[in-house]
């Protein structure tokens, strides 16, 4: 018996996200570890990693591939899952990724040496690759109208709890062993890694008793299993619900006119008419790593070290920061299909720009340079005291608080939205591989940053916010409250031949209105028709109050 209540597919299917929680928490709380430091220590007296007494841990430029080796993996984990994903289904390509990752983290928590280490979080983020592309089009595809922000966004609220859950994991397995250089456990970096297999497991199980997504029942001509779970989602079984007949109608339409595509290829991404949502999604998972916010999430112990904080002090400190994520991302869970994604991202930007700048400044003005870094580590260059030490933490919260409930979970819950039926596990897919391209990248430029250009790393991510505020305001369409069918109008002209499309800042959220259509209102079902109109102008009945 399939479960059919979307708010337990969505709790079940959103525990891919938290892997890839797991896995930055699991990596952020090791950093000051003296047993992570000692074992894979590059200092003076290593390799061989565990004789020097003051042990400094892996070289920036080594830690940065550490770190990054994680996000390359799932770079090409996102580009494969939409092949895979169209063939064999969502509901199995997110059980594949499960699979992965058992490998991955057994990998991971036997390690004997760096390039061990490296290959387990290579293969980790294979897993992480195709659950972060194909959940939210899972979710997506299931979600009702009305609420598919919710639901996409308790994605982003899944990975901040696997990074709250992880880090104390890692906190409290840091007391195992003497904690000096001499009488580590290893077992105080291997149980958390090996901890972080759980999830996964219950992921797999969890999901065989959820439905396959119906648009992609659709697509292969399913058309009774389609239905059935379209009913049983949305409409609590009732098949002859009106809302259930116009979804049914929506992608039967849809369906009939991708007849015509065959073979398709990421190629037909880059096509005239779907080149603008191509690069509007793609450069919406771009600009949510251009944030800041993983840099913080992985290298936030740098950042308390410069602030004065050490060992155990440093790490509660660092959590504060992570039960800001999970309490900070509710309010979006709650209102983001009624604030909209247009103006929770310019918010969002606008903030999060502020408080890097204020960062910036503060290190500018106060900092004071460490040559070899504090305790021998290069990226912790600078040192801050009193009031200014202060100033930074506080920021770095505020940073936090500002990206959890704006650009964190729309930037999973807006790309599945751009594309057509037949694209939109390769569109998500190569968005998502764009997260993990820039992911990469960040992971590996910013140890050499924090200890070259010190406080101008801020400077940079600021000026990073400050470009995708002015993106999004032109660029970037309402989606809040469309049917998946209904985005696909709004991207086309109204002969439908080529791309034009309505302004981005025209468009605006219509939830009210499809709220109507789930319950059978039946003047609202005659609003609906024809799509192609309401796309082009909007309704006065049409906008949602923010």
């Amino acid at each position: 018996m399939l479960v059919g209540n979307i708010y337990i597919i969505a709790g079940i299917a959103v525990v891919g996200g938290a892997l890839f929680g797991f896995d930055i928490s699991s990596m952020s709380a090791q950093l000051n570890e003296n047993s992570y430091k000692c074992y894979f220590n590059q200092g003076p007296s290593g390799p061989p990693f565990n004789n020097d007494e003051n042990c400094s841990g892996p070289k920036s430029l080594v830690q940065g591939g550490i770190t990054a080796a994680m996000s390359a993996g799932s770079w090409l984990g996102a580009l494969i899952s939409g092949p895979v994903s169209d063939r064999i289904g969502r509901k199995t390509s997110i059980m594949v990724g499960c699979v992965v990752w058992l490998i991955g983290s057994t990998i991971m928590c036997a390690s004997q040496n760096i390039g061990m280490l490296i290959v387990g979080r290579v293969i980790n983020g294979l897993c992480v690759g195709i659950e972060s592309a194909q959940v939210p089009v899972y979710i997506s595809e299931m979600s009702p109208p009305s609420k598919r922000g919710r639901f996409v966004g308790v994605q982003q609220w899944a990975i901040t709890w696997g990074i709250l859950i992880m880090f104390y994991i890692s906190y409290g397995c840091s007391f195992i062993g003497s904690r000096t250089a001499f009488g580590y456990s290893t077992a105080a970096w291997r149980v958390p890694w090996g901890l972080q297999m759980v999830p996964a497991v219950f992921l797999f199980v969890g999901m065989l008793i959820l439905p396959e997504s119906p648009r992609w029942l659709a697509r292969k001509d399913r058309w009774e299993d389609c239905h059935h779970v379209l009913a049983k989602v949305h409409c609590k079984g009732d098949m002859n619900h009106p809302f259930v007949a116009i979804e049914m109608q929506d992608i039967r339409e849809m369906c009939e006119f991708e007849r015509q595509f065959k073979n398709v290829t990421y190629l037909d991404l880059f096509e005239l008419r779907m080149l603008n949502r191509t690069v509007i999604g793609l450069f919406m998972q771009i600009w949510s790593q251009l944030t800041g916010m993983n840099v913080m999430m992985y290298y936030i112990t740098y950042v308390f070290s410069m602030a004065g904080y050490s060992g155990d002090s440093n790490l509660l400190a660092s959590s504060i920061q992570y039960i800001i994520n999970v309490l900070m991302t509710l309010p979006a869970l709650i209102w983001l299909d009624r604030w909209g994604r247009r103006p929770t991202l310019i918010v969002g930007a606008i903030l999060m720009a502020t408080f890097m700048y204020a960062n910036g400044a503060i290190m500018a003005v106060h900092g004071e340079v460490v040559p070899g870094g504090i305790d021998g580590v290069a990226q912790q260059s600078m040192r801050l005291h009193g009031a200014a030490a202060k100033g930074l933490i506080a920021c770095t919260y505020l940073f936090v608080a500002s990206y959890a409930p704006t650009w964190g979970p729309v930037s999973w819950t807006y790309p599945p939205e751009l594309y057509p039926m037949r694209l939109r596990g390769k569109g998500v897919a190569l968005s998502t591989s764009g997260n993990w391209a820039f992911n990469t990248a960040l992971g590996l430029f910013t140890p050499p940053a924090f200890a070259s250009i010190r406080w101008q790393t801020y400077i940079i991510f600021g000026v990073f916010n400050t470009v995708m505020l002015i993106h999004v305001y032109f660029f970037f369409p309402e989606t809040a409250g469309k049917t998946l069918e209904e985005t696909e109008a709004m991207f086309e002209d109204p002969d439908g031949i080529k791309y034009i499309g309505t302004p981005a800042w025209k468009t605006r959220v219509t939830t009210q209105r499809t709220q109507q259509l789930e319950r059978g209102d039946v003047e609202a079902k005659a609003r609906h028709e024809p799509v192609a109109q309401e796309a082009e102008v909007v309704q006065p009945e049409q906008k949602a109050v923010l």
